[in-house]
């Protein structure tokens, strides 16, 4: 039996991760607490640890858990910036689940700027207090309008897809552009300067944090939408609020914050909350927050849990050898040239 310290649980992980883990031998031991330097000891005594996105897998972590016997960080996200991959290489592999329902992103991406431009949830309240009053609800209409769309793997393209559904203009930008795919790319900032509205698709590293800052926000369209569903680390929050204050951003809808770990997936209704840029953006009447909830479907935890099941049976059955490790030898993370093949180390 693989025993693994699932960190992060909530009641929503279990029924999946129970079915998956009981058909194959791999019990998960579920904690609610997060992974940090005060919590690892839980992991004491077992085979793997599962993360997700607002866990701490920092170098003292890793130490840890490789002192504890830990030979595998199962994430059960695509994302995987809270993981020091490099301090974990040649101690503990690290495995991700890639895609796991990017039409689940991408539809909460669509659903949160179609809510913002029809002003659905300003609507709804009133309804709710028998207001039926159409004053103050007038948005406008998405076709013919021009998206930035910046990232273009599979949930920005499944996002071009249903933008082109709408009858808009589609740009977009990625490092990597994707071939033969009919996307018309362009530089980064010819995005800045035609979108209507932009959404983010791409990973947060060390490269892409803060890309929409005050200098980007100086060369959008006044009136610009931004959506990110991706990580709240690419946007300069503080740049945003003041753009929204300089009425130079129209509207934001936001799945993620740079500072959400403590916050989000949590019931703070009885708390004050702490985080001032957060209260400030929260209580803007043309921003929407939603608690990183894009991937929250039923197909995609059934298929985190099952991909990631599938991740721990690979290395603990296959040598160490996993289609999902995530390797920092070859500088390529996510594409190794050993094209798993062999052990990474």
């Amino acid at each position: 039996m693989i025993q693994v310290a699932l960190y992060d649980a909530k009641p929503y992980d279990k029924p999946s991760f129970e079915r998956y883990g009981g058909l194959h031998n791999v019990q998960f031991r579920f904690l609610e607490t997060k992974l940090n330097e005060d919590t690892v000891a839980l992991a004491k005594d077992c085979d793997a640890v599962c993360v997700f996105v607002n866990d701490t897998v920092n170098a003292a972590v890793i130490d840890k858990l490789y002192a504890f016997g830990v030979k595998l960080i199962a994430l059960r996200s695509a994302g995987y910036n809270n993981v020091d991959v490099e301090a974990a290489f040649g101690k503990i592999h690290v495995v991700h689940v890639p895609a796991y329902s990017p039409y689940a992103v991408a539809e909460h991406a669509m659903a949160l700027l179609l809510t913002s431009v029809r002003r659905i949830h300003k609507a709804y309240n009133r309804t709710r207090e028998f207001n039926f009053s159409l004053n103050g609800l007038t948005g406008f209409d998405l076709h013919g309008k021009t998206v930035g769309v910046v990232g273009t793997g599979r949930i920005g393209r499944i996002f071009i897809d249903i933008c082109r559904g709408f009858g808009m203009k589609v740009l977009a930008y990625d490092r990597f552009p994707a071939k033969d795919s009919g996307i018309e790319y362009v530089p980064l900032d010819e995005i800045f300067e035609n979108s209507d509205i932009i959404s983010l698709h791409c990973p947060l590293t060390g490269e892409t944090r803060h890309m929409i800052d005050a200098a980007a926000i100086e060369k959008m369209k006044k009136g610009v939408v931004i959506v990110n569903t991706s990580r709240g680390g690419l946007i300069d929050a503080e740049a945003l609020l003041e753009g929204i204050k300089a009425r130079k951003i129209g509207a934001a809808c936001l799945d993620v914050y740079e500072e959400e770990a403590d916050v989000f997936f949590e019931d703070r209704s009885g708390h004050i909350l702490n985080d001032d840029l957060l209260s400030r953006l929260i209580s803007m009447p043309n921003v929407i927050v939603t608690s990183h909830q894009a991937f929250l479907t039923e197909e995609a935890l059934n298929n985190i849990a099952e991909t990631t099941v599938n991740n721990i049976l690979s290395y603990f059955n296959n040598d160490g050898i996993c289609d999902n490790e995530l390797c920092y030898r070859c500088g390529n993370i996510e594409r190794c040239r050993r094209e798993r093949k062999e052990r990474c180390f």
